[in-house]
């Protein structure tokens, strides 16, 4: 099961909307890889014992784990939290998230600053690498329950765009912007 990512129709409607092209213009995991986003597909079923999860943990040092419900009963504040995850930024760090109920997207940008709508559904594990531009938001369901996965300490803070002197918006752009089309392999799956 692959993950779904398009480029997206850039418009003023709804942000939980899907936001298709017209036509509809899919992206592949392999492209996701070449501006370094990483995805596995996981039972989250049983994340509790996963042994893949554990593995992936493991292999990247991800040693710290919370979990997050999303919704407007759940947040205080909810509208003006997703607006601030909406909000395009930056981490100096990776960020990981696994979907374990409920739905939502993460908009990325390419090599060429067009915004790419990744949907995460139950069982999608995301890797966005540190530098890239992001933002994230529900989709109409208005519920996700998500793990999120750190090395070390968590840090939570988000660099709004502009950033393209942050040291690591600088080496995610030596590292992935400016080698696309060289291709990274894809070890996700």
């Amino acid at each position: 099961m692959a993950i779904e990512a398009w480029f997206m129709e850039e418009n003023d409607e709804d942000q939980r909307l899907p936001h298709h092209r017209n036509p509809k213009e899919f992206v592949s995991p392999d492209h996701l890889a070449d501006i370094g986003v990483l995805y596995w597909h996981l039972n989250p079923k049983n994340y509790e014992n996963d042994e893949e999860l554990q593995k992936i943990r493991q292999e990247r040092g991800y040693n710290y784990m919370d979990l997050l419900d999303l919704s407007p009963e759940k947040v205080e504040n909810y509208e003006q939290k997703l607006r601030n995850f909406y909000t395009e930024h930056i981490h100096e760090d990776e960020e990981i998230r696994y979907c374990l109920e409920g739905s939502g997207y993460f908009d990325v940008r390419d090599k060429d600053d067009h915004w790419i709508r990744i949907w995460i559904k139950p069982g999608d594990l995301i890797i966005l690498p540190a530098g890239i531009y992001h933002r994230f938001t529900l989709d109409t369901t208005d519920y996700i329950k998500l793990m999120r996965l750190f090395l070390g300490e968590p840090v939570w803070t988000a660099y709004n765009r502009p950033q393209d002197n942050h040291p690591s918006r600088r080496e995610y752009i030596k590292n992935f912007a400016e080698k696309v089309g060289v291709g990274t392999p894809l070890t996700a799956h």
